[in-house]
């Protein structure tokens, strides 16, 4: 008895989506349906799952309002981001400046820092660097070996946007309470001299989609700038 009630079910389903699409398709190719049917446009109702049924009239203007309110959304959203990159902008203009001027390797780095986690309102900011035959006394500089991270993470791209595993937050931030990071590859005539990571509380803040026309230049200059600090202190 139970299969015959589900057999009636599939047969059901199936008709009724072969009746949908014959219908769509007659709609398709005949626009003047309902030119030639006008009445039908005021009896037609549709049922919504909010305000029960509705006209074809109320129905359009609810669409309507969803494209316009999504419209209103994206607006909002690039606005936003302009909005950001401008006062980026602004920081990072004021940063090259004041790293130009860096009279040793360890002003250099704590500007950086200092930027990074206060004028940017970030978590932390960390250098790792691929030569370990030196010794270099600044918070910044991770100690422990990250060769597996810049292969894993980063390889062939110069970025890295997202969480990462806690072993590797305690690798890099010595912390496992790090929401999500942004890990940029340093490479200067094609040596790569290591990478940025910077860190935020927040888990979503770093994310795959973010734009790098910014982070382009700052990737670009940095690693310029601490190559000239790198040979002031033989390496």
């Amino acid at each position: 008895m139970n299969n015959n009630n589900n057999t009636d079910i599939n047969v059901n389903e199936e008709t009724q989506l072969l009746n949908d699409e014959l219908i769509a398709t007659y709609l398709q190719d005949n626009p003047d349906f309902f030119a030639r049917n006008p009445q039908l446009l005021a009896s037609i109702r549709f049922s919504d799952n909010k305000r029960g049924v509705v006209s074809l009239v109320e129905r359009q203007q609810q669409i309507q309002r969803q494209k316009i309110h999504a419209l209103e959304e994206e607006i909002t959203q690039l606005l936003t981001v302009a909005n950001y990159n401008e006062q980026l902008f602004t920081v990072y203009n004021d940063l090259y400046l004041s790293l130009i001027e860096s009279p040793d390797l360890s002003d250099f780095l704590s500007k950086l820092q200092l930027t990074t986690t206060q004028l940017l309102n970030l978590a932390g900011f960390k250098l790792y660097l691929t030569n370990k035959d030196f010794e270099i006394g600044h918070p910044t500089i991770v100690k422990t070996d990250c060769s597996d991270i810049l292969e894993n993470r980063l390889g062939d791209k110069e970025y890295y946007f997202g969480r990462i595993q806690k072993s590797e937050q305690e690798s890099v931030f010595a912390s496992t309470d790090v929401g999500s990071v942004v890990l940029v590859k340093l490479t200067e005539r094609e040596k790569v001299l290591g990478f940025i990571a910077i860190s935020s509380q927040d888990a979503e803040h770093f994310h795959p989609t973010m734009d790098t026309l910014l982070l382009n230049q700052f990737r670009t200059l940095i690693a310029k700038l601490l190559i000239q600090q790198l040979l002031k202190v033989g390496l």
